[in-house]
């Protein structure tokens, strides 16, 4: 489109727009937006405890299934032994 066809209608659209009634510097979101920010306040921290207790456990249970892996490592290379000492 050119600018000629843009002109007209930026002109129309400008035109029909309102002005505002009301002071922009003392629109407040009021109880309804404090509740609503809260709300999400409030959500994301319960989020982040849940997902560092998550976190937490995972971590534990990995460290334990390590420390079982190397009880049965340990286990069965000292039975290895004691069968090679035994037959010796």
């Amino acid at each position: 489109m050119s600018l000629v066809v843009l002109a007209p209608l930026l002109s129309i659209v400008a035109a029909a727009t309102p002005s505002p009634e009301f002071d922009p510097n003392t629109v407040t979101p009021g109880p309804a937006g404090f509740v609503a920010i809260a709300v999400v306040a409030v959500g994301t921290v319960l989020l982040a405890i849940d997902m560092a207790r998550r976190v937490r456990r995972n971590t534990y249970r990995a460290e334990i299934q390590e420390r079982l892996q190397a009880e049965i490592a340990a286990q069965a290379a000292a039975d290895a032994g004691a069968e090679g000492n035994g037959k010796a």
